[in-house]
């Protein structure tokens, strides 16, 4: 047993390792923002109905559920939309330290939907993450639209993941993900033709490594890193799945360096911020699991 769930931990820093790796194909990948997300979604969903149809996984629920999923695929849509637009928009480094701000954003959100007190501590912490984010912005005024778009995607990141928090005590994750895909597709679809995307053809000519590293963006960086989740989720506990992804931000910023370094490698402000930002979510996630485990060793 001690050997299955050293697996499975070992599994799950992959998992992480791979949502960092995201960011790295957003700066490989040559096309726009909105039609990558579009086959990103595209991709995945069609591996995903196959995992469901191979699983005989059962999709029906009720007309209020499909709409309620189908505004928070509008949220994951416009959240991946505007992360690889910060990247467009900057580099791998600012999108993946502004995207940590997740975790302060949540902790505003949370006390509104689930209508529990804000907590002190998180007060402070996202302070820090606010200084960071300044620090770094005074830095780098340069890709201040970068910036902007990064925070952008962690607010829509934290306001889907509270949504899906909510949603995972009515519905199963494969549900969740199914529907929320379908309507993610029909919303950045609907975008494309917006910005003139739908009309153009050129969104279907490509070079063969932009081919390659959609097909790894949608298979292996989503339809295969949600399929992982569920499952490590078996053995271990999604409390702990959550705390492990507070890392991805670390993992992307570091493969982004030693990748992409021309480009990447950025003034010693962005670091001083940067650390700022991603000490603040890991000492938040360290205080929550030792509030946790200390209640549940009084009960």
């Amino acid at each position: 047993m001690p050997n299955v769930k050293l697996q499975n931990h070992l599994h799950l820093h992959f998992l992480v390792f791979i949502a960092g790796f995201t960011g790295i194909l957003g700066e490989l990948i040559s096309i726009n923002a909105i039609p990558l997300v579009w086959y990103r979604m595209i991709i995945a969903l069609i591996l995903i109905t196959a995992y469901i149809k191979f699983a005989k996984i059962k999709l029906k629920i009720s007309a209020k559920g499909i709409l309620k999923l189908s505004l928070a695929g509008v949220l994951i849509a416009l959240h991946w939309i505007t992360f690889f637009g910060s990247i467009d928009a900057a580099n791998v480094s600012i999108a993946l330290s502004m995207f940590s701000t997740g975790a302060f954003f949540a902790s505003l959100i949370e006390p509104l939907v689930y209508k529990r007190k804000i907590i002190g501590y998180e007060v402070v912490f996202g302070l820090i993450v606010i200084l960071g984010v300044v620090i770094i912005t005074q830095s780098g005024l340069n890709y201040l639209t970068g910036i902007i778009l990064g925070l952008v995607s962690a607010f829509l990141s934290a306001a889907f993941a509270v949504l899906n928090g909510n949603f995972l005590k009515r519905y199963t994750a494969t549900t969740i993900t199914f529907y929320e895909f379908v309507s993610g597709i029909v919303f950045t679809t609907f975008v494309m033709f917006v910005f003139g995307y739908g009309y153009s053809s050129e969104i279907f000519h490509f070079s063969s490594s932009d081919f390659s590293y959609l097909l790894i963006l949608g298979s292996i960086c989503t339809a295969y890193a949600f399929i992982g989740a569920v499952h490590v989720m078996h053995h271990i506990s999604p409390f702990t799945v959550m705390l492990t992804y507070n890392l991805e931000p670390v993992y992307g910023i570091l493969l982004a360096i030693l990748l992409f370094p021309e480009k990447e490698v950025m003034s010693p402000h962005f670091y001083y911020g940067a650390f700022l930002i991603i000490t603040a979510v890991l000492l938040n996630a360290y205080v929550k699991n030792k509030k946790r485990l200390t209640k549940r060793n009084l009960t």
